[in-house]
């Protein structure tokens, strides 16, 4: 590009000189010869007078001449400048046509130049540091107190930093691990080759904050018919979940617009998945949405399966203009869960660990959002629960529903409120279900006017005060009302793909 910029200087300078060499010239000379020309002839003379409008008419032509000849310089160096630019448009057209055609062939992933980067937006969030995350909330203790705890919990720390770093993190993302990619390359393969093929798939690689590439796949919908399609759904897989073969051939199914992206260390993607990284990752990857995409933040729709609920969380925290929010088979915390997992007499080394290295909080995050928010509990999952078999009461997507609403609506969610939503938190059939919420005789209508009104009078952000002066029985039926719009059940174990049918945009007033 420099080449080019000082060879269309060199050309400038020179077509300059011509013009001036011709102008002043060839001018020069034009002038001189008429006014030779008519003093010889005895046109101007002091015994004969000429017309005004000769003289006139002369100058007129003399001027003409020269702008003729300042003409033909532009013009010269018109076709020396548009010869460049012309080379230029062709060679890039040239590039642009052939670096289409090459997205559609696999390759070596970490071969290809980033298609954005968080450097092409200037958002004072971004820094070398990362993105911010909550923290846990420090103890409060003198100065000689937190040198005596330094000291001590200083081989624990050691043991968490051991532990996080060598076996722990694994164990949290296989996805990352590369002889599970490995076995998975032709499924991987496949998925990816549909995309493209049969959605016409883009994939592009993004450069994060902290200089990770995340390797992404989007399919626009915008020029289809339907509305879902001007809706970009951007999904947050699994712990071992790919966008080849995860969540996102679901909103795929209902006509959306989609962009999956894979986490740190996931087949395309660099670098390892620790919270903060993964952040860092859902920042660029909404950055890119909007910048490079061209969607709003308000078209846009968060959707997460599983341990995917923290960057979704997280992105909705952090963006509060985001559409919605729908998250599948997730938790609140990941502490319980890594308990469940570990020896017993491990529980102080595993806290400490969670706390300061993994502190997957979701439902901190989401608490932040004033957001549509749905919650999908699988009937019968097995990887969120706390028990040892598939006990429903012990899904951690209960306790994320109940922080939930006992933040939003803490006048309804007393202990009457959450002692009813617990017993229809227990139903594990549709038939269950509707049984507990017609024996307490819940009236939608009722329901929906009662905070419609409400939100009419205040419009007032989370958490609201409707049901301080209200009746036993009317907190109940507003208790199970939210608690059935913001929570859908979906009958099967934790790793069935949701069908689309069951995919739906979460309740708002």
């Amino acid at each position: 590009m420099g080449v080019k910029c000082s060879l269309h200087q060199n050309l400038y300078e020179k077509a300059e000189v011509l013009q001036k060499v011709v102008g002043a010239g060839f001018g020069s000379m034009v002038s001189l010869f008429c006014l030779f020309f008519y003093v010889l002839s005895g046109f101007i003379c002091s015994s004969k007078l000429v017309p005004v409008s000769q003289y006139v008419g002369t100058v007129l032509v003399c001027l003409l001449g020269v702008a003729c000849l300042r003409g033909e310089a532009a013009y010269f160096e018109w076709l020396a400048y548009n010869e460049e630019l012309h080379s230029f448009i062709f060679r890039y057209y040239c590039i642009s046509i052939y670096t289409k055609k090459l997205k559609c062939y696999d390759f070596d992933f970490s071969c290809w130049p980033s298609d954005f980067s968080w450097t092409e937006v200037s958002n004072p969030k971004l820094s070398k540091a990362g993105v911010s995350l909550l923290k846990p909330e420090p103890r409060l203790r003198g100065a000689a107190d937190n040198i005596l705890n330094s000291v001590r919990t200083l081989p624990c720390h050691i043991i968490s930093f051991l532990i996080v770093h060598s076996f722990g993190r694994r164990m949290l993302y296989p996805g990352s691990v590369r002889l599970l990619q490995k076995a998975m390359k032709s499924l991987l393969d496949q998925g990816r080759n549909k995309l493209v093929e049969e959605f016409d798939g883009q994939r592009n690689k993004l450069v994060a904050c902290d200089g990770n590439e995340i390797d992404t796949m989007f399919v626009d919908r915008r020029r289809d018919r339907g509305e879902n399609g001007q809706t970009l759904v951007i999904c947050c897989e699994g712990n071992a979940g790919f966008y080849e073969i995860g969540c996102m051939n679901t909103p795929l199914e209902g006509g959306y617009s989609v962009l999956g992206w894979n986490h740190p260390g996931f087949v395309g993607s660099t670098g390892i998945p620790f919270p903060q990284n993964e952040a860092n990752a859902m920042d660029v990857v909404i950055q890119f949405a909007v910048h490079k995409l061209g969607f709003q933040l308000s078209d846009i729709v968060i959707y997460a399966w599983s341990i995917g609920g923290f960057t979704a969380s997280w992105a909705v925290m952090s963006y509060p203009e985001i559409q919605s929010l729908v998250l599948d088979a997730s938790f609140d915390d990941l502490l319980p869960l890594a308990l469940k997992v570990m020896p017993s007499n491990w529980r102080p080394l595993v806290q400490y660990t969670v706390r300061h290295y993994i502190n997957l909080n979701n439902a901190e995050q989401l608490l932040k959002y004033q957001g549509p928010v749905l919650l999908i509990r699988r009937t019968r999952d097995e990887i969120i629960t706390t028990a040892d078999t598939e006990d429903i009461m012990s899904n951690r997507g209960n306790d994320l529903l109940l922080k939930l609403l006992q933040f939003r609506y803490p006048k309804i969610m007393t202990d009457e409120g959450i002692r009813v939503v617990r017993q229809w938190l227990a139903a594990s059939n549709h038939i269950e279900e509707m049984s507990v919420y017609s024996g307490y005789e819940v009236d939608d209508d009722w329901c929906s006017s009662v905070l419609q009104s409400y939100q009419a009078d205040r419009d007032v952000l989370f958490p609201w005060s409707v049901g301080e002066d209200m009746t036993l029985e009317g907190r109940r039926q507003l208790a199970l009302f939210l608690a059935r719009k913001y929570m859908r059940n979906f009958e099967s174990t934790h790793c069935t793909p949701l069908p689309a049918s069951e995919f739906h945009s979460p309740w708002r007033l």
